[in-house]
């Protein structure tokens, strides 16, 4: 399952976000991880949350992205959810095609490993190809 929240700045998507990280650590029977871009989540997440700061790692393609959380993955099967805060803002790229087969690939991870993934991102969600729409 792939989620993705999208809205222009100021309409709330890290409270929700950080809403769905709290209910997930109480429901899921397994490790939720939060990628943030800044320490701005740090009293917000619960401590039993993994919470990765991406500027310690550079995180800033796509293909990067890739390959770290299938590297978070390979380190920790009990991963049961991953979230991203402000995604474009870590990735450096927000056009609706890299986004979409991202998320295709992110999709088809999420159905073979088993893991949920919830994405926030700012732009403009009437701007969004229907690729991403799915998503929402």
């Amino acid at each position: 399952m792939v989620k993705v929240i999208m809205g222009l700045k100021g309409t709330g998507k890290t409270k929700i976000l950080v809403s769905l990280v709290k209910q997930a650590v109480e429901e899921e029977n397994g490790n939720v991880i939060c990628i943030e871009k800044d320490k701005n989540l740090t009293y917000d997440i619960p401590y039993t949350a993994r919470l990765i700061n991406a500027c310690d790692y550079s995180i800033s393609s796509y293909e990067f992205m890739r390959g770290f959380i299938s590297g978070l993955y390979a380190g920790n099967y009990d991963i049961t959810h991953i979230f991203i805060d402000n995604f474009f803002k870590i990735i450096g790229d927000s056009s609706n095609e890299t986004m979409a087969e991202f998320l295709n690939w992110l999709e088809e991870f999420s159905r073979r490993q088993n893991v949920k993934f919830t994405i926030s991102a700012t732009a403009d969600p009437e701007k969004a190809s229907d690729a991403i729409r799915k998503y929402f």
